[in-house]
């Protein structure tokens, strides 16, 4: 395969997941203002936070609000990772590589841009948010499932799937990261009905609510962080995305399982060795945060050695979380 169509399908698959997250936390932000005292901005800027991007919103933003927070993370073609700019960074990218991907692929990635840049839909989505952003989120699980569904599962569909699992680690330990560590910083909202309520919010952000409840009847933040870092089952957790990743990565390059050939697989390997035998205690004796921030540190490296050894070129209107 060539290391272009490889490098596009890899990064049209980050951008789609990437367009979902942000689609899904502005969804479970608008439920959780239910439940919670209204205070101006005070839920709205971990959004952004999440991002990373505090310093680019604020340069046209004066305040916090709900209109401009969507606006920026939504429709923002001057913010790279907006909503929009991911959706059009994957369709340049699938645009480039038609003869790889299925004509339904295509035809459903070329109709999801179309439909989001329609000037009819920032008001749907400042009127109805709601259902504006559940759409979003369908729209992203179709186009997953047409790739599972459709495309033979050949080296692009592996450079797909560790695209896509690479981008839902990193957004999965973000939301986590900034629940920890910037949300609720007073020692004297710990355990309280709101605290509750914000965990739950964070188990919604990643689907997660009805699978944690199977297992765990109590919603704690040692419980919560276990699930979503360590359970190797559940589809969004870090460590189950690392191991489908690295499994991706094997099926490429013809290595054994437990062998490395190459920088990307080292870096995947060792990730993927340290979540299997780190547990939670370990994680919060380290200090949550610093443990979260060293995963998205590692994760770029995965993310920059996959690019070295395979793509040697930058993706089509690449401009990663990491970068800003």
């Amino acid at each position: 395969m060539l290391s272009r169509v490889a490098n596009s399908i890899y990064w049209m698959c980050r951008y789609i997941e990437r367009a979902e997250n942000v689609a899904r936390f502005i969804n479970v932000n608008l439920n959780l203002l239910l439940d919670m005292p209204s205070e101006k901005g005070k839920h709205w800027e971990p959004l952004v936070m999440i991002t990373g991007d505090r310093r680019q919103f604020e340069e046209k933003n004066p305040d916090y609000t709900k209109d401009a927070v969507i606006r920026f993370l939504t429709f923002s073609r001057e913010y790279p990772n907006s909503i929009l700019r991911c959706l059009a960074a994957a369709r340049e990218n699938g645009r480039s590589i038609r003869e790889i991907i299925s004509s339904e692929m295509w035809e459903h990635l070329n109709n999801f841009y179309l439909e989001l840049s329609d000037p009819r839909s920032p008001d749907l989505a400042l009127g109805d948010p709601d259902r504006f952003f559940k759409i979003i989120k369908m729209r992203s699980h179709l186009f997953t499932g047409l790739m599972e569904s459709v495309m033979s599962h050949g080296e692009a569909w592996n450079f797909a799937r560790i695209g896509l699992m690479l981008e839902r680690a990193d957004k999965t330990s973000r939301i986590l990261d900034v629940k920890y560590f910037m949300l609720l910083p007073q020692a004297d909202m710990m355990n309280t009905p709101m605290d509750s309520i914000q965990w739950m919010a964070v188990l919604k952000s990643a689907s997660a609510f009805e699978m944690f409840r199977k297992e765990h009847h109590q919603i704690t933040p040692r419980q919560v962080a276990n699930f979503l870092i360590f359970d190797s089952r559940f589809p969004r957790s870090i460590r189950h995305c690392i191991s489908q990743a690295e499994s991706c990565l094997h099926r490429i390059t013809g290595s054994p399982d437990g062998s490395a050939g190459n920088a990307a697989e080292k870096l995947l390997g060792r990730l993927k060795a340290d979540l299997e035998y780190t547990d939670i205690d370990e994680v919060i004796e380290q200090g949550m945060h610093e443990y979260l921030d060293g995963m998205q540190s590692r994760l770029n490296q995965v993310d920059s050695a996959i690019g070295t050894t395979f793509f040697n070129l930058k993706p089509l209107i690449q401009t990663s979380i990491q970068e800003q």
